[in-house]
């Protein structure tokens, strides 16, 4: 299955309880390969590896057909220090 920025979007703001999600398809379309920005405050406390292996687990499915995914996981209170 090809997968889409909206879909992956949406699994992650309902599975993470995100405040903010961003999915780019840098594939060129043929939905493989994406980059992710996930704002969710389930990460608070959680060291980086904890992090990532949280949105692993809500994208188990997806990532057997996504052959690159790269993920930015941040809580609220580190997205807005961050915010201009």
């Amino acid at each position: 299955m090809v997968y889409t920025e909206k879909y992956l979007k949406e699994k992650l703001i309902k599975e993470l309880d995100a405040v903010h999600v961003e999915v780019t398809d840098e594939s060129d379309g043929c939905g493989g390969k994406f980059s992710a920005l996930i704002v969710s405050d389930r990460f608070r406390g959680k060291p980086l590896l904890a992090r990532h292996r949280l949105v692993n687990a809500a994208l188990q499915e997806e990532l057997k057909s996504i052959h690159a995914f790269t993920q930015r996981t941040l809580t609220a209170e580190q997205w807005r220090a961050q915010s201009p």
